[in-house]
């Protein structure tokens, strides 16, 4: 919805019942969000008395523009449509943990053919279980190496079993009688996959089974007199142990809880989790979270649970990953609502309470002391972050004569190879950070046959203008969406009526529109010098857009150059100035390179083997995983592709047939074909290429 001329709602017009509220700026965005028992008295707390609220809640108020609500049955439904919708508009004024640092996991991946052991980071993929976190990737490391004489299980790179697989030779670990060497099948996948459980199930905490296994074997080996192999397993059983004696005992044997404490000050707080698994302590992890909105510890610790469950995957489909007993430093604010939940998650009885006394109340402590000791070394860290980001901001304000500091930048970089595969990309930093759920990609949609350095500049003319048409669509959109709720409001002889219509109408607008192109940018940044410059800001200019700066960053010298300016800028060397610029320029140029490459993989690997009859995705996939490139498929027998599952031996013919190109009267040359003025481009028509992050996000396709 866009702004309505008055932010408060009409008297008597909000619900009494359970619901979850959103305020948005003048933009359509959605700045924060929140859930009340009773919206009516929540809502209007915001609005009774503006001098008496919090600091924080003044700058959230005052930089809204409207505000809805949806009506829900339940305490439970209110929290659960509250953490999906923080989680699908990111509001500003919401508070969210971030990760103090980053933190390595063991992870199996189990949704694989042949299961790989290996160290993860970064956000969890389905199909893998996860053990952890840890404090180093060594100490994972140090497990592995461990139980892989137990249970040998691959930890190998795809591209490295492919190629033992290839060559028929296993690598060292196999030779070593590390790893059972699937790649050369000395084992098949279900004895592998056998394998890869166990090891999945000891990390789990079943660990006297296969101890006891391993002493029973030991003992019949001494009896029938093998010591040599009496020798191989007392040696596994005293690797098992050393795995066990890493991780100490804190509860009882049976006892399966996570434990959470926190730590805050009237800006920040942080949060540190143990996780206690078979009476052990598996895992730590840490979260830090600015205080964007008054909430007391009550409401850090539900928003912290929400976002720490609601965000599990699912462990092998039958529930998420939660334990049967939670211990907070003090209950959340909605206690039974957040019991309730995560019950519903979990599939099962869940407990949420303070330890009073006890071994569990003596955790907590520890727990709460590593709180403290992460917000202090936060507090120091981001102290220095804070000064450094706005220095380096500041100088970029007076540098480029700007009215106010650029706390929003958007930068844009042109990738491409002889004027094939044109892709530019778009990232966003906001006070000096990145904000890559806001990164965007676009593929190029033709060029002029010219020199290289005129594509750049016709290429970020094009992606520039893309790019701000979207962002008068939003624009225009949300102002028809806005009129419209003010329509149904003056027409409406009931207030509660034409509310629950105006609330309806903004849900008719698609979730994700807010979130796309309607937020503009301070700076726009692009790659390349004064060219590239004028053709962003003649960009501008033709859509009528003036409250945007435009500057350019050359490589070469690192010289900043304005679209109106003979000169170049130069800014000093060591200054934090341009260092943010070429953290931001280097962002893009990444991001651009990273779609490029893709677009080419995927244009080599799949061109010919798109024109096979019959041949989907998923088998062209299988195909290529099999063999690892089209030249080793080309060379390939019948009776070898048909092999492939999915793959039979009248599609094995055609693909044959197709890259030695029999029957063919095209070329088959791998990766281009001839045609359309030689560009590279297929002869036949194609559909328009759309902006690809608006193809991930579920947007409207790019195009005027």
């Amino acid at each position: 919805m866009a702004a309505r001329p008055h932010l408060r709602p009409s008297p008597g017009s909000i619900p009494t019942s359970p619901g979850v509220y959103r305020f948005r700026d003048a933009h359509g965005r959605v700045i924060y969000v929140g859930k009340a028992k009773n919206l009516r008295s929540r809502l209007s707390s915001y609005f009774q008395d503006f001098a008496a609220l919090h600091p924080r809640t003044q700058t959230m108020v005052s930089t809204a523009a409207d505000v809805d609500w949806t009506v829900v049955g339940t305490e439970v439904e209110a929290l659960q449509l509250e953490y999906s919708w923080i989680k699908e508009y990111d509001p500003r004024f919401n508070v969210r943990y971030r990760d103090d640092k980053s933190y390595p996991y063991l992870a199996i991946t189990l949704g694989e053919e042949f299961p790989r052991v290996q160290v993860m980071r970064g956000a969890k993929r389905k199909g893998v279980r996860y053990f952890g976190p840890y404090s180093h990737a060594w100490a994972i490391r140090e497990t592995v190496d461990l139980l892989l004489r137990v249970f040998p299980v691959r930890t190998c790179s795809a591209g490295v079993f492919r190629s033992a697989r290839n060559s028929g030779r296993p690598c060292l670990l196999g030779y070593i009688d590390k790893c059972s060497a699937p790649c050369v099948a000395r084992v098949d996948a279900d004895e592998h996959r056998r394998l890869a459980e166990d090891f999945a199930s000891f990390m789990a905490g079943d660990t006297g089974r296969f101890i006891r296994r391993l002493e029973q074997s030991m003992r019949e080996a001494a009896a029938e007199e093998e010591y040599e192999r009496a020798a191989r397993l007392r040696d596994d059983i005293q690797a098992l142990r050393t795995a066990l004696e890493k991780q100490s005992v804190v509860l009882g044997a049976s006892t399966d809880c996570d434990v959470i404490a926190f730590a805050e000050d009237q800006l920040e707080a942080a949060a540190q989790v143990f996780y206690v698994r078979g009476g052990r302590i598996r895992g730590q992890r840490g979260w830090v979270v600015d205080k964007v909105e008054d909430v007391d510890t009550g409401e850090l610790v539900e928003r912290f649970l929400a976002q720490t469950y609601g965000e599990v995957e699912p462990e092998n489909g039958t529930g998420a990953v939660i334990p049967r007993e939670v211990l907070v430093s003090a209950p959340p604010a909605d206690r039974e609502a957040v019991i309730a939940w995560l019950g519903e998650l979990r599939g099962g009885n869940v407990d949420v309470r303070v330890p009073q006394r006890g071994d569990k109340k003596t955790l907590l402590e520890t727990v709460r002391k590593n709180a403290e000791q992460a917000l202090v070394r936060h507090r120091t860290q981001r102290a220095g972050d804070l000064t450094t980001r706005s220095r380096a901001l500041g100088e970029i304000q007076e540098a480029l004569g700007l009215e106010e500091a650029p706390l929003r930048i958007e930068c844009f970089d042109v990738s491409n190879l002889m004027a094939e595969h044109v892709v530019a990309s778009m990232v966003v930093f906001e006070d000096g950070l990145a904000r890559k759920p806001e990164y965007r990609r676009f593929s190029i949609r033709g060029l002029s046959r010219g020199s290289s350095e005129q594509n750049d500049v016709a290429s970020m003319h094009e992606v520039i203008n893309r790019r701000f048409t979207r962002y008068l669509e939003a624009s225009r959109r949300h102002g028809e969406l806005g009129r419209m709720g003010e329509d149904i409001h003056d027409d409406a002889e009931d207030p509660a009526e034409a509310r629950r219509a105006g609330s309806a109408a903004a849900q008719d607008e698609p979730p994700t529109a807010p979130a796309k192109f309607a937020y503009p940018p301070n700076l726009v940044v692009v790659d390349g010098g004064r060219p590239q410059a004028r053709a962003a800001q003649q960009a501008l200019d033709e859509l009528g857009i003036d409250d945007v700066a435009v500057c350019g960053l050359a490589k070469r010298l690192e010289e900043v150059w304005l679209p109106d300016e003979e000169d170049p800028i130069i800014l000093p060397r060591t200054g934090e100035g341009l260092y943010l610029l070429q953290r931001v320029r280097d962002e893009a140029h990444r991001f651009a390179l990273a779609y490029h490459r893709q677009k080419r993989a995927k244009a080599l690997t799949g061109s010919v083997l798109d024109e096979v009859p019959g041949l989907g995705p998923a088998r062209r996939s299988a195909l290529l995983k099999r063999f690892g490139s089209v030249k080793r498929l080309a060379a390939a027998t019948t009776e070898e592709i048909a092999e492939v599952p999915g793959i039979g031996r009248r599609t094995a013919e055609a693909v044959q047939a197709r890259l030695n190109g029999d029957g063919d009267t095209g070329s088959s040359t791998i990766g281009t074909t001839t045609g359309n003025g030689g560009t590279g481009e297929a002869p036949t028509a194609a559909p328009a290429p759309v902006d690809a992050g608006e193809r991930e996000h579920g947007g409207v396709p790019g195009g005027e």
